[in-house]
């Protein structure tokens, strides 16, 4: 096995267990670990992926099988996202069961709220590094913007948005 997957499913494996919240808190870090650190693919092409993850049906975890796919085909997508899913899988299980039993805890409930300013953090880093990489230009930065506008007030679905921004950028407009 390469051992650039090697790699990577040993920071996803570390990474499942920080995705409090779900990939999007751990986007920032699998950049800088895919794109900057390692150059195994490029910024624009992660943010393309991140960009198909969102509008594909299911979870928004199929972004890390997108990830290995792309790095090494099909068995590396697949394998990526069992490695990104079991632990964090297995980690909720065993809170599950506890929940009811630690939910007058001082710790739990410390470490509950604890939780929170972590993953709004972790949340704003992935928004950041995102709109830097696919926001090139100022007309780019204004439709990721209008984008989040939209997303943030009213119900439409992010399909919806990314389709006008898609037919924008079809325009030659982005």
């Amino acid at each position: 096995m390469d051992d650039a997957i090697l790699s990577l499913f040993g920071h996803l494996l570390a990474q499942s267990l920080m995705a409090i919240g779900g990939i999007y808190v751990v986007v920032a870090e699998l950049q800088r670990v895919v794109v900057v650190e390692n150059g195994w693919i490029e910024a624009e092409d992660f943010a393309a992926l991140f960009a198909l993850a969102q509008a594909a049906p299911g979870p928004n975890t199929i972004f890390v099988a997108l990830v290995g796919w792309r790095m090494a085909g099909l068995w590396a997508g697949a394998l990526a996202i069992c490695v990104f899913v079991l632990p964090s899988f297995i980690l909720s299980v065993l809170l599950a069961r506890g929940w009811s039993r630690w939910a007058d805890e001082r710790w739990f409930d410390l470490l509950r709220k604890g939780l929170v300013p972590v993953t709004v953090g972790l949340l704003a880093s992935s928004a950041a590094l995102l709109t830097q990489t696919s926001a090139v230009s100022p007309m780019a930065l204004g439709v990721t913007g209008g984008a989040a506008a939209l997303s943030l007030r009213t119900r439409l679905p992010p399909l919806a948005i990314l389709s006008l921004a898609a037919v924008l950028g079809a325009l030659g407009l982005v």
